[in-house]
């Protein structure tokens, strides 16, 4: 399993996080694989065999070939048909907004075909030059290109966002809303709506995802760690509510995703980006 991140163009570094790439052979057998809420937006362009996402026990779809996934509030399972080669942007909470006119959160949790956010022409345009590109490279000129070329006249950042934002990573989602504006009850509801149009969920729900992320790194990174020690560093209540969390947003309990194969592109991915 071959998976690689790659840094944005200065000019997309404000809201790009990374480009990426998952390479895994057709005669590899892996059982589903479990995506955990990370509160970005994601474009993919898939270009070995089809892709299922499982939306039951049973039951599936097959995700579009090229496509963003709007932010996720809940676990998902994903299984390839077989080769893997998958291409993909991924934006920080608040950067595809700055590409489309439509509000975020329109997009959460389900795949949305690109040529339905963009003009079909330079979609089918863009798919083409993705596919006949020769390298990761070159797949990274051409995306970059297209996304230059689709940003708003003037586009802006909005800086209580972005601010707020900041804050919940540079804290590991663990500063407060109230804290961070002040109590003030009216830039709160502001901020509600802004979340909602360029988020696509709220800030209370973003925090909570960070942590677990930042517990996510914790566990992956220090396989001997204790569940106390990991939910004291993340700063949870207590382990009762470490686990609870965890379970919200993953599907099963901490060890068991130690343990369980259909953990293990979570776990490659989760703990080195």
């Amino acid at each position: 399993m071959n998976y690689q991140t790659f840094p944005p163009h200065p000019d997309l570094n404000a809201i790009v996080k990374c480009h990426w790439i998952l390479e895994v052979p057709g005669d590899l057998e892996a059982p589903k694989q479990l995506v955990v809420p990370d509160g970005c937006v994601e474009m993919y362009f898939i270009l070995g065999d089809d892709v299922k996402r499982f939306t039951s026990e049973t039951d599936f779809i097959i995700q579009p070939r090229t496509m963003v996934f709007g932010p996720i509030t809940k676990p998902y399972y994903v299984r390839p048909t077989g080769e893997v080669n998958t291409f993909a942007v991924r934006f920080y909470p608040y950067g595809f907004a700055n590409l489309i006119s439509q509000p975020i959160h329109e997009l959460a949790d389900k795949e949305t075909p690109l040529n339905e956010l963009f003009d079909k022409q330079s979609v089918r345009t863009l798919e083409q030059e993705i596919i006949e590109a020769a390298s990761t490279e070159a797949r990274i000129k051409v995306i970059e290109s297209f996304l230059l070329s689709k940003l708003k006249d003037q586009w802006v950042i909005d800086n209580i966002v972005k601010s707020t934002i900041d804050t919940l990573s540079q804290t590991k989602g663990n500063a407060s809303i109230h804290s961070i504006l002040k109590d003030d009850l009216s830039k709160r509801r502001n901020l509600e709506r802004k979340f909602s149009k360029q988020v696509g969920i709220s800030p209370k729900q973003l925090g909570r995802i960070i942590r677990l992320q930042a517990a996510l790194k914790l566990m992956l990174n220090n396989k001997e760690a204790k569940l106390t020690q990991v939910a004291y560093e993340s700063e949870y209540y207590d382990q009762a509510h470490f686990i609870k969390d965890f379970k919200e947003f993953t599907g099963t309990n901490p060890k068991e995703f130690l343990s369980d194969d259909q953990m293990m592109l979570s776990s490659l991915i989760y703990a080195r980006d």
